[in-house]
């Protein structure tokens, strides 16, 4: 392991890994890099309505742990949405950690006001958000239950001081027309990051579902540069 890298990914609130498939299998190809994923408890086909916070933080708390032992001197993190959250996380806990890639991260989500959900923009936006992720997200809301809706929105405000305490190597990356993560949520998570490496990305036309959209491509051949520079 002495001269391989482990990558890490991390999928978001409601998702799995097939969100980041093709990121990580066109990771896989790279010479020296060993990819990882993994399922994000409650999130195996049904959601649980007893899933929490604390599991979903152990999980990646055992994940780095996995990587630790099995002697990776440098991991890279890469999450997507409340992945990002957790992503960040853990770069902020982790001297091995050398590159975190944040993905739509939501550390600000649908509308907020005074740093504080407005439900009432929230609802406004529903079907601008049922058009543009249709069947798969109705679904996916129809499957959470209000526990884990909950959780969510406590894990985002549980890690909201994290950004402060990451120094290492980061790249955000956007889309504009997001209408779950607001583009402003970038210059948020840039500003609050106090290392001095760090670059962002900005998607025109592309929504929540990065992987989906037509600059998968585009977006995955900017993960890799920045990974392997």
């Amino acid at each position: 392991m002495l001269f391989r890298k482990a990558i890490l990914i991390i999928h978001g609130f409601g998702g799995g890994t097939y969100d980041e498939e093709y990121l990580s299998n066109r990771l896989e190809l790279i010479r020296n890099f060993d990819v990882f994923t993994f399922t994000l408890p409650g999130h195996d086909g049904l959601f649980k309505s007893n899933m929490t916070e604390e599991e979903w933080v152990k999980a990646t708390d055992k994940m780095m742990k996995f990587l630790i032992n099995n002697n990776y001197k440098t991991i890279y993190v890469i999450g997507h949405s409340m992945g990002g959250v957790l992503a960040a996380r853990l770069a902020s806990k982790y001297k091995e950690i050398k590159r975190l890639v944040l993905l739509a991260a939501a550390f600000r989500y649908l509308e907020f006001k005074d740093d504080n959900v407005d439900i009432v923009k929230s609802l406004k936006k529903t079907p601008e958000l049922v058009k543009d992720y249709k069947e798969e997200f109705i679904s996916r809301i129809i499957k959470m239950p209000p526990n884990a809706i909950k959780e969510f929105m406590k894990t985002v405000k549980d890690n909201e001081n994290v950004l402060k305490n990451i120094n290492t190597k980061t790249f955000i990356i956007q889309g504009t027309n997001d209408s779950l993560v607001p583009l402003e949520t970038m210059d948020y998570i840039y500003n609050e990051i106090p290392s001095t490496d760090k670059e962002v990305l900005v998607l025109e036309g592309v929504n929540h579902d990065i992987f989906k959209s037509n600059k998968k491509e585009e977006v995955t051949e900017e993960i890799i540069k920045f990974l392997t520079k």
